[in-house]
């Protein structure tokens, strides 16, 4: 499913939600690339609106370090704020859409992987002529860094010759946080 698509479905939704990984990059840069999947995000504490949103539309299934249990019945709580939720239209059909979820503070994003950063969702996020809201695409690369992924290279090169100064600094204090040794801090 393509970000457009999803934005359909989403439509009445009443909480925010944003397309993250190389979808954010490409909608930023123009980049094209294949895309193996979408990736959109949420926050954790908006979870139970989500999916009784999709209900009778699509299964809403939690995976948290590769368990996965549909959030229905005796199954219905979030265990892990940052887990993930997976879509699909029916037990035997293929997954559709991944939604690695963003913890919250108090109702405000929260970074999974640097505890100090969190900020309304408005300043983590913007959106893109297609009226679809995008994750800062230097967050995404401070996400895909620790993955250490040839596929990611790309992105990295998309994207950081149109950062400013300012997004260039946070998004190299962030790597350096992360991943010290990260062949990226060379060139930020």
């Amino acid at each position: 499913m393509e970000p457009v698509a999803f934005a359909r479905e989403m439509d009445g939704f009443g909480r925010p939600w944003w397309v993250v990984g190389g979808w954010a990059i490409e909608a930023a840069t123009g980049y094209r690339r294949e895309h193996e999947d979408l990736d959109v995000s949420m926050l954790a504490c908006d979870v139970p609106a989500f999916v009784e949103f999709m209900e009778g539309r699509w299964h809403v299934w939690n995976n948290v370090g590769g368990v996965l249990r549909p959030l229905v019945g005796e199954w219905g709580n979030l265990e892990e704020p940052g887990s993930q939720l997976w879509l699909c239209a029916d037990a035997s059909a293929p997954w559709v859409v991944d939604v690695p979820l963003t913890p919250d503070a108090d109702g405000r994003w929260a970074n999974k992987f640097l505890p100090d950063h969190d900020d309304d969702v408005e300043k983590v996020t913007w959106v893109a002529g297609d009226g679809i809201r995008y994750l800062l695409p230097e967050i995404v690369l401070v996400y895909k860094a620790r993955l250490r992924r040839g596929k990611d290279e790309p992105d990295f090169e998309a994207r950081v010759p149109t950062l400013t100064r300012a997004r260039r600094e946070w998004m190299r204090r962030a790597v350096e946080q992360l991943v010290p040794d990260h062949p990226w801090l060379d060139r930020l």
